[in-house]
């Protein structure tokens, strides 16, 4: 019976929720897609091949068993498949919004492969988990028994809170430290509220707070509280702090006012949906109202940049990226959205120089792709005499994130890091160079995806949980 409700790719058609229409969706920072419904959900999880080696599965950095609730929601046992999804998953009503699946679980579906359309996981995946907050299938984390050790985790974003989550669920007295006023990382301030409506984040770290979690809040260690401070009070110390350092455009009158870091800009935005004050914005410093607005940068967060310049009420937007559409990083499904939206793309281009106080014209520089190096990848060339001037009151840079130097700023030099500048941690273990301390996400990766942090913070749970294991049967020998 159960095989008789799958492996209908064949007469049925992919189907996305429906996307509100741009010139509506454009006016507010509410999410774009609306909810399937639970005869939608179950038709689209029956088009599941059920195929014997699921590569959706294999390419999910949380190797989230898909095929079987695919199958149980097509079956109409949707609580069943939400308690399979959140298994492997903490967060799996976020994975579902802002996973770039088309790239992931999705983008090696089987029958995507053979023409028939991918099945739409990500899309069902969100309708489950908030199907499970409406119905109340989220239970309350609730320890089987309380115990004495006690860890501290410095970085409130995705990679910190998952930890936290297998830490608590084990008993164990878990302080999250985080310089920011609310927990979340850059799924609160950085991510757009279009992708990520803040009250998903926060019924999140409701339920890390109602379990006991403690959060240290507005707490930047190495200037409020010292590294080694926190592990004198903790048996152990997770270091998930993410990247935020901005790479900076170079090239004369690059410090210009009107140029601005992507993440100060988007912080703002996002404090304003909060309704915090922001005088910045309100100054209009990183507000793109009015303006003609260049991005610089392919990846998520220049999408992320462009689509919230769009709901500004920028005059115009458009995305300067040094190589061709294939060759982009960022989701080709937001670079359709925000192409929907207005945004107009320019490929093979790079900023070279800027002119007026504040910025008023860029000098842009046309590239073509060379030969390909032994890799296959093309380097971009530049088309000489194929220089242009483009207008902008507003540039935003977009051109990824590095770590900031934690051994200096925090005074702890046996802190091993790589020539990368990412804290050197164990693959299996996230264990660091320091006893006890383990580091995880994109301060050990480098810039990545949110789901490759939970799936650092659920390794790192589980090792912290054997090392103080280990640690109680030594001190008791």
């Amino acid at each position: 019976m159960a095989k008789q409700r799958m492996l209908k790719f064949v007469t049925l058609a992919r189907e996305m929720p429906e996307k509100r229409d741009p010139t509506v969706r454009t006016t507010d920072f509410q999410e774009i897609y609306r909810e399937f419904a639970a005869a939608k959900s179950a038709e689209q999880a029956s088009r599941c091949s059920q195929c014997g080696v699921p590569y959706c599965q294999t390419h999910c950095p949380l190797h989230n068993n898909i095929p079987d609730w695919l199958r149980l929601t097509a079956e109409g046992r949707l609580q069943e498949a939400y308690e399979l999804s959140q298994a492997t998953n903490t967060f799996p009503e976020i994975c579902g919004r802002i996973c770039p699946q088309d790239r992931l679980c999705e983008g090696n579906c089987v029958i995507e492969q053979s023409g028939h359309g991918t099945v739409t996981i990500g899309a069902i995946e969100k309708y489950l988990t908030d199907t499970a907050w409406d119905m109340g299938w989220v239970k309350p984390i609730r320890p089987a028994t309380e115990r004495t050790e006690s860890v501290g985790i410095i970085g409130a974003g995705p990679a910190g809170l998952s930890a936290a989550d297998v830490l608590r669920r084990a008993g164990v007295q878990v302080t999250v430290y985080d310089r920011n006023d609310r927990a979340g990382g850059l799924m609160t301030y950085g991510i757009p509220s279009f992708k990520l409506e803040k009250d998903v984040v926060m019924q999140r770290i409701g339920q890390l707070e109602s379990a006991g979690v403690q959060f240290v809040l507005n707490c930047n260690v190495g200037v409020d509280l010292s590294f080694d401070a926190i592990r004198g009070r903790h048996d152990a110390v997770l270091i998930a702090t993410g990247v935020y350092k901005t790479r900076e455009l170079e090239g004369p009158g690059s410090s210009a006012t009107g140029i601005v870091r992507a993440l100060d800009y988007l912080i703002a935005a996002n404090r304003k949906d909060f309704g915090d004050e922001v005088e910045a914005f309100d100054s209009g410093e990183l507000n793109a109202a009015g303006k003609r607005v260049l991005v610089v940068g392919g990846g998520d967060t220049a999408m992320d940049c462009v689509r919230t310049a769009i709901r500004q009420g920028a005059e115009s937007v458009k995305c300067l990226y040094r190589r061709d559409r294939a060759n982009m990083p960022g989701s080709q499904r937001e670079v359709q959205n925000a192409e929907e939206e207005g945004v107009e793309f320019v490929w093979l281009t790079v900023p070279v120089a800027f002119a007026g106080a504040p910025v008023s014209n860029v000098l842009v520089q046309r590239l073509r792709l060379g030969a390909p190096d032994a890799t296959g990848r093309q380097a971009p060339e530049v088309i000489e005499g194929a220089d242009y001037i483009e207008p902008a009151d507003l540039v935003v840079q977009a051109l990824g994130f590095e770590p900031e130097n934690l051994p200096e700023l925090w005074g702890t030099k046996a802190l091993e890091t790589t020539r990368w500048g990412t804290v050197k941690a164990a693959f299996a273990t996230h264990a660091t160079s320091l006893p006890g301390v383990y580091a995880v996400g994109d301060i050990v990766r480098g810039a990545s995806l949110v789901v490759w942090a939970i799936r650092d913070g659920r390794e790192a749970g589980d090792s912290i949980l054997k090392y103080l294991a280990l640690s109680g049967a030594m001190a008791a020998e």
